[in-house]
C-alpha cells in the first residue's frame, strides 16, 4: 500500500499525474494488440456502471462492444446513450456469463449490486479478463479476502472503483499527515452527511415488472417477492444486497482514512446507531450511526446520518485527521490544515484550503487502461487496497448488527472468541449459486 501513497503535486495535470503511476514494461495485455484498442464489457450498467463506462469512453482507442443487465428497459436506453458516445451500438447481453464468452473484450466493468460483485469478478478473471469492479468490492468479509485471492491467482489487472485513491489533492493531504507536521494524530474523524439520500417510503409488494429478469437480479440473495424499495438505486438499504452507507460513501471516506494513516484492518470495532430519523422506512441498514474502530495508538470515527447536510467543519462528508498541533480536513473538493494554538502561537502553519483538480474518476480509469497495458497490476485500487476498506466497513455493520465489541483476529480472519459475529463473515449463497472458493 505504501507505493499507492507517493503523491502528484495539486498543480500536476491529469496526464502527469498518469505518468507517475508507477508500472513496469509488458507486452499490451489485451486480445486486439494489432491497434492497441482496449475492448470492453459492462455488466450493470443502470447507474455507476454507466458513470464508468462514460469515462472509458472519453479515453482515446477504448470500444464498448458489449452491455448486460437484468432489465431491458435498462438495457434499451444504456445501448442508446452508448450509441451516441461511440457511434456503435454494443451487443447486449441479459446474462454476463454469456457476455464473457466473449474473447475479443479485453476488460470488464462492474456495476451491479453489491452481492453480485463476488462471483462475477472471479468469473471474469477466471476467464481471462480484466476487471473494474464498483466499490464496495464485496458485499461480505469472506468474499472480500476470496476476491483479493482471485487478482493474485489469475494475475489480472483489477481496479477498484474507489476513484479518490486517483485524486491529486487527496495524496497530497496524506503526504502532509505522514510528514508529522501535525504531531501525533490521535483520532481520525470520517463523516458523511446526506440530506439528499432520503430513506424511501414504505409500498406493496407487486408483479415484477416487464422485462426485468428478477431471478437474475437475486442471484445468490435470498429469495424474496419483488419490491420497488429493494431494486435499483434503493438496493443499498437492504441487507441482502448491500450494508448502506457504512459500505456505500464510507468504504470512499474510510479509504482515506487507511490511506493518511497507513493503516489497513483494525483491532476491534463497536458501534451504535438505527432507524433513527426515519422509523417508519422499510429499510433495514441505519439511517444513523456510529462506528469506532481501534487501532495501535489511534482511533477512527465514523458518523453518518441520511436526511441531513450539516456535518463536522459544517460539511456534507469529510476526513479529519486530529494531531497535537492541528487538524487536517480535506474532502472531495479540497484540503486545508487548521492550527491548534500554543502559548507563542500556531503549532502548526495555517494550510488556506487548496482546491482539488474534480477528475478522479478520470485518472483513476486512465489508470486502469495504463495499467493494463504496461501489465502492471499494482493498480491505484488493488484488490488489497479493496479488501482492506470493504472489510474494516463490514465489520462496522457486524459490530452494529451484534451490539457487542468485536475483535479482528488477522491470523484466522475471523472474530476472536465470538461465533455470532464470526458466522456474518460469510454468505450464504441461494442455488445453483456458488460461494467463490480461490
Amino acid at each position: 500500500m505504501s507505493t499507492r501513497r507517493d503523491f502528484v503535486k495539486t498543480s500536476a495535470t491529469a496526464a502527469a499525474a498518469v505518468a507517475a503511476v508507477s508500472a513496469v514494461p509488458g507486452a499490451i495485455s489485451c486480445a486486439n494488440q494489432a491497434n492497441n484498442k482496449l475492448v470492453i464489457g459492462v455488466i450493470g450498467i443502470n447507474g455507476m456502471g454507466f458513470s464508468d463506462v462514460k469515462a472509458f469512453l472519453k479515453q482515446e482507442n477504448v470500444e464498448c462492444a458489449a452491455i448486460c443487465d437484468i432489465d431491458q428497459t435498462v438495457l434499451n436506453k444504456r445501448t442508446g446513450n452508448i450509441e451516441e458516445l461511440q457511434g456503435k451500438k454494443p451487443e447486449v447481453f441479459n446474462d454476463y456469463r454469456k457476455l464473457l464468452e466473449r474473447k475479443d473484450i479485453d476488460a470488464v466493468i462492474i456495476g451491479t449490486p453489491d452481492h453480485w460483485h463476488a462471483r462475477i469478478m472471479v468469473d471474469a478473471c477466471d476467464a481471462g479478463k480484466h476487471v473494474y469492479v464498483e466499490k464496495p468490492m464485496a458485499n461480505t468479509i469472506y468474499e472480500a479476502f476470496q476476491m483479493e485471492k482471485a487478482g493474485r491467482r489469475y494475475k489480472k489487472v483489477v481496479q477498484v472503483g474507489q476513484w479518490q485513491r486517483s485524486d491529486p489533492h487527496w495524496n497530497d493531504a496524506f503526504a502532509f499527515v505522514q510528514s508529522g507536521k501535525l504531531g501525533k494524530v490521535r483520532t481520525v474523524k470520517v463523516w458523511c452527511y446526506e440530506s439528499w439520500l432520503m430513506p424511501p417510503g414504505p409500498v406493496p409488494d407487486e408483479n415484477v415488472p416487464d422485462g426485468v429478469n428478477y431471478d437474475m437480479w437475486l442471484g445468490p440473495a435470498q429469495n424474496r417477492p419483488f419490491n420497488r424499495n429493494r431494486f435499483h438505486f434503493n438496493f443499498r438499504w437492504f441487507w441482502d444486497y448491500a450494508g448502506g452507507l457504512m459500505t456505500d460513501w464510507g468504504v470512499h471516506l474510510l479509504d482515506m482514512a487507511l490511506a493518511g494513516m497507513q493503516a489497513e484492518l483494525p483491532k476491534s470495532a463497536m458501534s451504535s446507531g438505527g432507524k433513527l430519523a426515519f422509523p417508519e422506512s422499510p429499510i433495514e441498514t441505519p439511517d444513523t450511526q456510529q462506528v469506532i474502530y481501534e487501532y495501535d495508538g489511534f482511533n477512527v470515527i465514523w458518523d453518518h446520518a441520511m436526511g441531513i447536510g450539516n456535518g463536522d467543519w459544517r460539511r456534507d462528508h469529510g476526513v479529519a485527521f486530529i494531531g497535537n498541533n492541528g487538524t487536517l480536513i480535506a474532502d472531495r473538493g479540497g484540503w486545508e490544515v487548521v492550527p491548534e494554538q500554543g502559548k507563542d502561537g500556531p503549532l502548526v502553519q495555517e494550510v488556506v484550503r487548496i482546491p482539488g483538480t474534480g477528475q478522479g474518476l478520470t485518472l483513476h480509469v486512465q489508470n486502469f487502461i495504463e495499467c493494463i497495458k504496461k501489465n502492471e497490476r499494482e493498480t491505484n485500487a488493488n484488490p488489497t487496497i479493496g479488501r482492506a476498506v470493504a472489510s474494516m466497513a463490514h465489520m462496522g455493520n457486524i459490530a452494529f448488527k451484534t451490539g457487542q465489541k468485536i475483535y479482528w483476529d488477522p491470523e484466522n480472519e475471523n472474530f476472536k472468541n465470538n461465533p455470532e459475529a464470526s458466522r456474518l463473515i460469510t454468505p450464504v449463497y441461494r442455488d445453483p449459486w456458488k460461494l467463490p472458493n480461490v
